[in-house]
């Protein structure tokens, strides 16, 4: 037997349903802190790419793989 349910519901809606705590004010202090970072030049290429080391599971293979990603997806279809 298969059941099917659907629940239409905002983001914001299913995070309460679920007991989910609300994290926007935390993100939204996040995202400022890293443009004050940009603007101000504190911000190096060199960070950024050790920061997105940091957060693919498996190193360079994962960067890599992500890379080729974005690559064959912004290349016009033939």
């Amino acid at each position: 037997m298969k059941v099917t349910i659907e629940v239409e519901c905002t983001p914001e809606e299913a995070r309460r349903a679920m007991g989910l705590p609300d994290l926007s004010p935390l993100h939204d202090r996040y995202l400022a802190k890293m443009q004050e970072a940009m603007e101000s030049g504190g911000v190096s290429p060199e960070a950024i790419s050790t920061m997105m080391k940091s957060w693919a599971p498996m190193g360079d293979a994962s960067v890599d793989f992500w890379r080729t990603m974005f690559s064959a997806a912004t290349k016009p279809a033939a």
